[in-house]
């Protein structure tokens, strides 16, 4: 089976989508059946796996640093990336067209102009992201939800990360839809604390880690603003913030100073992603404080396999996968969510509780054995269809 992969992403890079592309990748490679062809932008690091081929967009005018989610740029490198999905169709025999995000909607036009189906690859729903983006175009939802539909519809297959998505997709009248749950990819979670961390920020006491891009939705203003409160009742806890953009750390420090607890909050800045786990093993407890989007953020996979406990904000974007028995589930407001952190950072039983049942939920099917198993149903369901 031929399979023409489309992913609008940097790739690779050490970030949630793209993760997911090269996990699909690697289970794609795996596969004696498939040759895959991956389409993806510009930036990012090469990767070599068998039975794929990777072709980078010819982007003119184009700079690094493209960001998650909607922006001009990535508009701009779609242009051209619907150009070269055009052509490499054009010159070659494609069996399916496999589409991430906005590339869905080049699938369709190949799918109209040269009757190739496609699977729509799903990490987010565009409607949404566009409209939590920017609330004036909320005006717009209608418009956009009408091309989301049209574009799950259409699909031979759909394939959402997350329950929520799945199901939007049936809502919209999926023919099939097969999720393909985010996984841990720690090398070793087993790893002991060493003091590496609290040598990095100077100071001793208990640790509270996020580890992750500072974009809004990721709900590093509620952590932050939380922190206050837990200052005023815990003498002892350091916020430890890794990850982000130069801008981003800036803008976050200062509040952090404007709130009165500069001091108490450590950036560090990015690090290597093959230094994961070595930073969870640091840790006390673990935040995921996202508050917009309906897709689980991958970040909390890892965090649990590594046997720490971990606060996550009590919205459906956790709750759809994760139990007050996985995890401390906190009211997404900051006094609230300030109240969970203190639940843990004061009772070392519930850490020790949290972090066995986290990390047993994982093991159990979210690692990449896992994964694997839902992508060959996916390919195979696809096999049968089409042939």
């Amino acid at each position: 089976m031929n399979v023409l992969l489309l992913a609008p992403q940097p790739f690779f890079i050490n970030r949630g989508t793209p993760i997911d592309v090269l996990l699909v990748l690697r289970a794609l490679s795996e596969r004696d059946d498939m040759e895959v062809d991956a389409i993806v932008y510009p930036e990012g690091e090469d990767v070599t796996l068998p039975h794929v081929t990777l072709y980078r967009v010819p982007v003119f005018f184009n700079n690094k640093g493209t960001r998650p989610g909607f922006s001009l740029k990535k508009l701009w490198i779609d242009f051209f990336m619907l150009l070269f999905t055009w052509k490499m169709v054009h010159q070659n025999r494609y069996d399916i067209l496999h589409a991430g995000e906005e590339t869905v909607f080049i699938a369709m036009l190949m799918k109209f102009i040269y009757k190739i189906p496609y699977v729509y690859d799903i990490d987010s729903s565009n409607a949404q992201q566009l409209i939590e983006k920017c609330s004036a175009l909320k005006i717009l939802a209608p418009v956009f939800n009408y091309f989301e539909r049209s574009a799950m519809r259409g699909a031979l297959a759909n394939a959402p990360v997350c329950h929520a998505l799945a199901e939007l997709c049936e809502k919209n009248g999926s023919n099939k839809t097969i999720t393909l749950h985010d996984i841990s990819q720690l090398e070793n979670p087993d790893l002991p604390k060493t003091g590496m961390l609290t040598e990095e920020i100077g100071v001793e006491g208990l640790i509270l880690l996020y580890c992750g891009n500072l974009e809004a939705y990721q709900g590093v203003d509620l952590l932050v603003e939380s922190f206050p409160f837990v200052t005023k009742k815990n003498d002892d806890l350091q916020l430890v913030i890794i990850g982000g953009i130069p801008e981003d750390i800036a803008h976050y420090k200062k509040k952090a100073e404007d709130l009165g607890v500069g001091g108490r909050v450590h950036f560090l800045g990015p690090k290597p992603f093959s230094d994961l786990d070595k930073y969870l093993a640091e840790a006390d407890i673990l935040a995921a404080p996202r508050t917009k989007g309906v897709n689980t953020p991958m970040k909390i996979f890892p965090y649990m396999h590594s046997g720490k406990p971990v606060i996550l904000t009590k919205l459906y974007t956790h709750t759809q996968i994760v139990t007050s028995k996985e995890a401390c589930l906190a009211v997404a407001e900051p006094e609230l969510f300030a109240d969970g952190i203190l639940e843990l950072a004061e009772n070392p039983e519930l850490r020790e509780k949290l972090g066995k049942n986290g990390r047993a939920f994982v093991e159990k099917d979210h690692v990449y054995s896992a994964h694997k198993r839902r992508v060959d149903e996916l390919y195979d369901w696809i096999k049968n269809k089409i042939n």
